[in-house]
């Protein structure tokens, strides 16, 4: 494998030296696609976020901004991400509203009906059986939380499909895809939207109120 490969192979879980320069590379590099994604949030106030899969840790803090009143959780499985994540939001963290921890969407280290809101920008693509993994985000949602997915690749265009050929375990998914494991999970709502120039997309899925205590 060459460098360039083993470069963009730092996606799926970055590690050593050229995992550090990826995830200080992340929070500039999907900024404008991860504030694209949160502008679909503008009808919820939630006072309890998990950010899935936090990277270098900038959109968990654009999240705390965006909800002054709001506490976060960041996860990531990469030991890296979670060191950079705290970095970038070490006064967050010294005033009580941010906590980092390392660990697995497959198993999320969180309480049932954790979280009103949950995010997962430029992730899903490494989640291994999506099903388990969104049954999971199901799970430490409240009742009436919502769970909002944002990526840059739709799961057809061409340029990200040539990287799910390069990085070993990455899946581009289809909307529909998304949508139909979301379902499968619990999720009574999905609403999806692709932006009208780039490949971009972002998925809303709701936790219907009535299975708050399942």
């Amino acid at each position: 494998m060459g460098l360039f490969s083993k470069f963009f192979a730092q996606t799926r879980k970055p590690e050593g030296f050229l995992g550090k320069l990826m995830v200080g590379g992340m929070n500039g590099g999907h900024a404008k696609l991860a504030d694209w994604g949160m502008s679909h949030l503008a009808v919820i106030n939630p006072a309890r976020i998990a950010d899935l899969g936090c990277g270098g840790g900038r959109n968990a803090g654009e999240l705390l901004k965006r909800y002054p009143r709001a506490k976060l959780s960041a996860l990531d499985y990469s030991e890296i991400s979670v060191e950079k994540t705290k970095d970038t939001n070490k006064a967050f963290i010294e005033a009580g509203r941010c906590a980092v921890v390392q660990g697995d969407v497959a198993a999320l280290p969180f309480e049932d009906a954790a979280f009103d809101l949950a995010t997962a920008f430029e992730t899903v693509y490494f989640w291994q059986g999506l099903e388990k993994c969104f049954s999971e985000v199901f799970r430490v949602l409240n009742g009436g939380g919502t769970f909002l997915i944002c990526n840059e690749s739709d799961g057809v265009d061409e340029a990200s499909l040539k990287y799910e050929r390069m990085i070993d375990g990455m899946k581009c998914h289809t909307i529909e895809r998304l949508a139909a494991a979301l379902k499968a999970a619990g999720f009574s709502e999905v609403i999806a939207d692709h932006h009208p120039s780039k490949p971009w997309i972002t998925v809303l899925a709701k936790k219907a109120v009535d299975t708050a205590e399942e």
